[in-house]
């Protein structure tokens, strides 16, 4: 700390030589967790500190990592951008909250499709968005409900993508869109039908399972998993069998997620939230594209992909891809995840 005190004087009388930045560097590795993040929250917001050494906490543990992101003005783009390739989940989500971050973070955010992250930036009204990535993160919000709230009170949200957003939301949400933008009670009647039709569709067109066949499928894997024989294998084991009711009853108890979250998954356009799931529960990601083979064999084609590659995340825990699969699958109203 004597050392920061000590740069940041010579700072202000003509600017520190580059052997002290040096020193105050080296000083700042070797330097204890709770040293480094008491120094993180001093240089939070200093215009005098090492750039580099700014750099070097902003990839630190997120606890001392997060003052620095959030503040800092000698963070610029192309370091954000690399924090945002690197570092943890908790990093980007960091990032994406950052005030007034540029363009080229947004877009990098929104490419990457992480739900925990594209929801961050959604929230962060002072972030510049350019029109395009805004229209492909509103586009986002049809697979992931999380997104839906904060857009529809986003500063950059314009009548024809509100529209489209409508689309989507809930009861409250569509009166929030309705109050805020005049749009025609016609063109707002063609979208509230036009959502009705795409959920029938869903829900009777794709895998709806007869009701007495679902009872029996949750009884089954209930009976197993009391008998401590409900396995990660046993779902591969009954899609093998053609029981596609017992894998979703099986992977929604492994995974402690609600069935129907489970079922919305099955009958997606992308086949990211299930193989999100199975790594939830811990099923083999190599296995992963065999079994999907398996699924859309049952299940009428569905998920769909139609880059044929969404799903191919990278590393995750089970813990981060539970998390995720809540996010992608919640609905307006649910309990937070």
């Amino acid at each position: 700390m004597g050392v920061a005190g000590l740069y940041e004087s010579a700072g202000a009388h003509g600017g520190a030589p580059e052997a002290l930045a040096d020193i105050f560097i080296a000083l700042t590795r070797s330097a204890e967790r709770e040293i480094r993040q008491v120094l993180a929250q001093r240089l939070a917001r200093a215009d005098w500190a090492p750039a580099a050494l700014v750099r070097m906490l902003a990839a630190d543990e997120i606890e001392i990592a997060r003052p620095v992101i959030a503040a800092s003005p000698l963070l610029l783009d192309d370091d954000l951008l690399q924090l945002l390739a690197d570092c943890s989940i908790e990093h980007q989500i960091q990032v994406a909250l950052r005030p007034d971050i540029g363009p080229a973070v947004a877009r990098a955010i929104v490419i990457g499709r992480d739900p925990a992250v594209m929801t961050a930036l959604a929230t962060n009204r002072s972030a510049r968005i350019d029109a395009a990535t805004f229209a492909d993160l509103v586009g986002q919000a049809q697979q992931l409900a999380a997104l839906r709230a904060p857009l529809t009170r986003h500063p950059s949200l314009d009548e024809t993508l509100a529209l489209r957003l409508f689309q989507w939301v809930g009861e409250a949400l569509r009166q929030a869109i309705s109050d805020r933008f005049p749009i025609d009670p016609a063109r707002l009647a063609e979208a509230a039908r036009e959502a009705t039709h795409q959920a029938a569709a869903v829900e009777w067109g794709a895998i709806a399972a007869p009701p007495a066949a679902d009872d029996l499928d949750a009884r089954l894997v209930a009976k197993l998993h009391a008998a401590g024989q409900l396995r990660p294998a046993y779902l591969i084991r009954a899609l093998r069998e053609e029981k596609l009711g017992v894998f979703a009853h099986g992977l929604a108890v492994l995974g402690r997620f609600d069935v129907a979250q489970v079922w919305r998954a099955l009958r997606g356009d992308t086949a990211r939230p299930l193989f999100l799931a199975c790594i939830a529960v811990g099923l083999d990601r190599a296995a992963f594209p065999a079994l999907l083979t398996e699924i859309r064999k049952l299940n009428k084609g569905f998920p769909r992909d139609p880059d044929s590659s969404a799903w191919r995340l990278a590393e995750r825990s089970a813990d981060q891809a539970a998390y995720e699969f809540r996010l992608l699958m919640a609905e307006i109203g649910d309990a937070s995840v």
